[in-house]
């Protein structure tokens, strides 16, 4: 029997705001569906906050024993600096301002995507698909709009009508807006806007003479809306209605709002079970902004190179921290709540090395397997892993007191408490242990330096040309060299 046939799983539905249990549409399988980076800039923290907790939800369903389809998606496309589909395409803007072709843009930031993530220890996902690899599916589906009616043309654009639209369903229903108001609190249109309403929104834009990124379509050259490419592709890789769709709570409107409207319009039904929305991170009690300058980037948390931390934190502690919270909520970084992390992190890696060497008694006077269903309890209301984690700390402390002959163990015991304790904090959790971690950084301290040795020995013999390759090959693995009057030293 599978894991998931024993515990009952409820989520928060954004849609009908309320914790439901959670059936999927095929009994054993999931289709999740979670929004993925447009790939323009450096990876935002407040994002790897909601990876973080999608990837927790998908191991966690992986640890009931479902079979997961887990799709995120690459914008590499569409997704104009506006809302109101004005502006640049934002990596056109990027490729245009550091001179380099837009792929190069796509390239360069999804390889930096993936790398936090890896150092996040985040599971890959399933199907990885792309805006510009869909561009066929979205003109396709454009077509369907345009002949149901929901949509129309206007000088090589196509809008969606969502005025037409919600005479016969609902617009607004995830976000809890309505219609009339949002008419009344937004701007007339200028003789100059190509949409019958301010509320529409562009499902194809024909591309300027200046614009990059194009593609030929029946409407003339131009690019997909930022909306459609996730409609097309978690309705063409999980089905017109799938289980779950992830993202954070900035794009439940308009993003997530329209692309309900766009399935609805499509095949007349609805086309998620479960809406999911993971909170924001800010820093210091403020918003998290570049333009502000509140603002961390994953690296400036490794490194220690920043203005708001007193030192450097390994990347697990930075999870640990996260999972400290309940997804839903809002959560503030501090240098503060990084050290209590980084603590409670130690505390417990601690305490699961430990676990290997408890005495082993002929009984057990701890009640076990109302602790494990507790773990799983907390799990199964709509993953709280903040209970979860007070409920391991709990495990914690009986590690302490089994050492101290205050508690006993039987054989079957110490095996149900290892395999509970492990899976919860390194299978659905996402924990690395913190000794493998030190043991990776003996390893890369130790080949650091010895590649000092050698450009040394190349400087000494007046080799610039290899001192330099190595400083160089260094720097773009993201090490940093910099010699000094003590030597030389690096950072990362």
């Amino acid at each position: 029997m599978a894991l998931y046939e024993e515990q009952t799983l409820k989520i928060y539905n954004s849609l009908s705001s309320q914790k439901e249990v959670f059936q999927p549409i095929h009994e054993g399988h999931v289709g999740m569906y979670v929004c993925g980076p447009t790939v323009y800039s450096k990876v935002h923290l407040g994002n790897c906050r909601t990876f973080m907790s999608f990837d927790m939800v998908y191991r966690y369903l992986l640890h009931l024993g479902y079979q997961v389809r887990f799709v995120r998606n690459i914008t590499d496309a569409g997704h104009l600096e506006d809302d109101a589909d004005q502006g640049e395409d934002k990596i056109s803007k990027r490729a245009r301002l550091e001179k380099i072709e837009p792929m190069e843009v796509v390239q360069r930031y999804t390889v930096d995507f993936h790398n936090i993530l890896r150092k996040f220890n985040l599971l890959p996902p399933s199907i990885e698909p792309t805006a510009t690899g869909h561009i066929v599916e979205q003109i396709e589906i454009i077509k369907i709009i345009l002949d149901r009616g929901y949509a129309y043309e206007k000088n090589g654009s196509v809008y969606f009508d969502v005025q037409k639209f919600n005479k016969v369903y609902h617009y607004g229903k995830l976000s809890g807006r309505k219609l009339e108001d949002m008419i009344a609190n937004t701007r007339e249109l200028t003789a100059q806007d190509e949409k019958k309403n301010s509320q529409d929104f562009a499902l194809w834009k024909r591309a300027e003479p200046q614009h990059i990124m194009r593609w030929p379509s029946p409407w003339g050259e131009g690019f997909p809306g930022w909306h459609l490419e996730c409609t097309v592709m978690s309705t063409k890789y999980l089905g017109e209605t799938f289980d779950i769709h992830g993202g954070g709570m900035d794009l439940k409107f308009p993003h997530h709002e329209c692309e309900i409207a766009q399935s609805e319009a499509s095949y007349d039904k609805s086309p998620v079970r479960y809406w999911m929305h993971a909170n924001m991170l800010t820093l210091n009690g403020k918003k998290m902004a570049k333009s502000t300058g509140n603002n961390l980037l994953p690296d400036e948390i490794f490194s220690g190179e920043n203005k708001f931390l007193s030192k450097p934190y390994p990347p697990s502690v930075i999870r640990f921290f996260m999972m400290q919270a309940h997804y839903t909520s809002i959560l503030d970084l501090s240098d503060e709540a990084l050290l209590a992390a980084e603590k409670g992190y130690t505390r417990l890696m601690d305490a699961l090395d430990l676990m290997e060497h408890l005495p082993v008694s002929s009984s057990s006077d701890l009640d076990l397997k109302g602790w494990r269903q507790r773990c799983y309890d907390a799990m199964n209301d709509d993953f709280n892993s903040p209970v979860l984690i007070a409920h391991l700390f709990e495990g914690v402390k009986w590690i302490h007191l089994i050492r101290e002959g205050k508690h006993t163990l039987d054989a079957g015991g110490k095996t149900l408490f290892q395999d509970t304790m492990k899976g919860f904090v390194f299978d659905v959790l996402g924990m690395e242990s913190a000794h493998a971690e030190s043991v990776d950084t003996e390893k890369l301290d130790g080949a650091v330096q010895l590649l000092i040795k050698m450009r040394n020995k190349a400087r000494a013999d007046k080799d610039y040309a290899t001192s330099d390759e190595i400083r160089d090959a260094l720097s773009s693995l993201g090490i940093q060299l910099k010699d000094g009057k003590e030597g030389t030293t690096y950072t990362l």
